[in-house]
């Protein structure tokens, strides 16, 4: 059965000497749609190539990774504005359309949307910005501390709202963002607390004292790089520990207590250093 929507194993059927087609497995053709088809390929051979459609819903082949899959989303640009609605680049010969009845808002050509993508009543592959219909406010099949993958949606009162695993919605508290972050951007995070109401609390460090190793090593790292004293501690402003060591300053603070308990380091109110061994 064809995925449309994502990559699929299908066995070449025919080949002219310039297009090639693949076996719908239904007795069907699939046109590869790729300027430069394979070469060294014989019948019966088979590739690994995206599934998308035509505007008439007809499915098409290509062995190029598109930025999105079916049901993914995704921070694409609009390259142009057509009769059907916005067309939007994502990576492949054939724009991905936002048709007007899907924009949550009216979209200009050069700039940059959110998009989620699914597939139409026509069983053509489109796009939609209207996030909410697809997304869940609520946490299913996720656990506090799980890593997860994020993308920066936008700029609230309480901090930045963003797309988890791209299925949820979660924030990221101002308080708790020490970095610069960018509608769009992709980064990883932690789930921080699933909270009565099943919303998201999200992190971008892991809580826990099981994650601090790594940072403990940095630490002392560079505490020998720099001759055995750093002109920082636990009393520094979450922005100087955040542009030393990429961190917030709770983690810091964990990191720098396991290496005190460890008798590793001596800390006073301005400074670590390292203890002698």
């Amino acid at each position: 059965m064809i995925n449309i929507g994502h990559f699929n194993n299908l066995a070449i059927k025919q080949d002219n000497g310039m297009q090639l087609y693949l076996d719908d497995g239904k007795g069907g053709d699939i046109l590869l749609t790729d300027k430069h088809p394979p070469k060294n390929v014989n019948i019966g051979d088979e590739l690994k190539v995206f599934i998308y459609t035509g505007s008439d819903g007809k499915l098409l082949a290509t062995c190029k990774k598109p930025w999105v899959q079916m049901d993914g989303v995704a921070w694409l640009k609009v390259v142009a504005i057509g009769k059907a609605g916005a067309f939007l680049d994502w990576g492949l010969p054939k724009d991905l359309l936002v048709p007007f009845a899907e924009q949550d808002y009216e979209l200009e050509v050069n700039r940059h949307y959110l998009v989620r993508v699914y597939l139409d009543e026509h069983n053509r592959i489109a796009a939609s910005t209207y996030l909410n219909h697809f997304l869940s406010d609520e946490a299913h099949y996720l656990k506090e501390g799980e890593q997860v993958d994020l993308i920066i949606a936008h700029k609230t009162d309480l901090g930045y709202k963003a797309v988890v695993n791209e299925s949820y919605w979660g924030v990221l508290y101002h308080n708790e963002v020490f970095q610069t972050l960018n509608e769009g951007q992709k980064i990883t995070g932690y789930i921080k607390k699933i909270r009565e109401d099943k919303k998201i609390d999200l992190s971008l460090n892991q809580s826990g004292y099981t994650h601090i190793a790594p940072l403990t090593e940095q630490i002392l790292q560079r505490l020998q790089e720099n001759g055995g004293q750093l002109d920082m501690s636990d009393k520094s402003t979450p922005e100087v520990i955040n542009a030393a060591f990429g961190v917030s300053k709770k983690v810091f603070k964990q990191a720098i207590g396991a290496l005190y308990k460890a008798r590793k380091i001596t800390v006073t109110k301005t400074s670590i250093s390292l203890n002698k061994e």
